[in-house]
């Protein structure tokens, strides 16, 4: 039987260790997610190779979410204080390799960074260099957090597709049921480059998650990324943040071995 909500005294799961080096530390700072069910036919064709939709639920997911970044360090030591601060929003699937790993497959990750998107996109990450900024309205009253209000704005260049989203977090709950956690706690990422599957691992320690209402949505990257917008999400979060490592990308084998990507 599937439990509602974990032991209140350990509500995430343990994020996986990270095998040196780690070649990237970073903090992921108000952090927006929307997510909408979709059918796991519908994800299938979006995938690369000896990767699979994520099921859980009864539905495979597709995520809008957007977050700053900053605090980024090369190495996990070398601060990299303007290129590694920014707003990103992306748009993701849910994905489960053939070796067993689990993560997500980025459709578009809008970013103001022009020097950063190019770099990405070197490394097949679908990076667009966007206008992005968080829209934030604070609290009713001192030490209150009724009013607050969090989310954010991206303005493709040269292109249409634009999106507005902002949320209402209930500071007084904490999501940690089954759903809120398979949503979140993702740590790693699927990505095609050279013709292979790679698997990019990630970890971080638990951090806050509160549910969350909608409080307006104007978006059009779905559409743009092939999925439009039919009504409000499913599922709303938001959490203050947290502290991530990156590892060095691997080849997403076939269940029977795991191969040093080598990049």
């Amino acid at each position: 039987m599937t439990r509602s909500r974990r032991d209140a005294a350990d509500p995430w799961p343990a994020g996986p260790v990270v095998p040196p080096p780690v070649l990237v530390s970073q903090c992921w700072s108000d952090a927006v997610f929307l997510h909408w069910r979709i059918p796991a036919a519908t994800a299938r064709p979006y995938l690369p190779q000896l990767v699979e939709p994520d099921v859980f639920h009864g539905s495979s997911w597709l995520g809008l979410i957007g977050f700053r970044m900053h605090a980024t360090k090369i190495g996990g030591r070398l601060p990299v204080p303007w290129l590694g601060s920014f707003t990103e929003i992306n748009v993701r699937l849910y994905t489960r390799g053939a070796d067993g790993s689990r993560g997500v497959l980025f459709l578009s990750l809008d970013a103001s960074r022009l020097a950063t998107v190019l770099a990405a996109r070197t490394l097949g990450v679908p990076y667009v260099w966007s206008s992005c900024r968080p829209l934030y309205d604070g609290a009713s009253g001192a030490g209150s957090t009724d009013g607050v209000v969090c989310g954010y704005e991206v303005r493709r260049f040269g292109k249409q597709a634009h999106s507005v989203f902002t949320v209402h977090p209930d500071f007084g709950s904490q999501a940690d049921d089954d759903l809120s956690l398979e949503l979140t706690a993702r740590f790693g990422a699927h990505t095609r480059l050279a013709g292979r599957t790679l698997f990019v691992p990630n970890s971080h320690r638990p951090w806050p998650l509160h549910p969350a209402r909608i409080t307006s949505l104007d978006d059009g990257l779905l559409a743009s990324a092939g999925f439009p917008l039919t009504g409000p999400p499913d599922t709303v979060h938001y959490s203050p943040g947290v502290k991530t490592l990156f590892g060095v990308p691997r080849v997403t084998g076939n269940g029977r071995e795991d191969i040093a990507a080598g990049i």
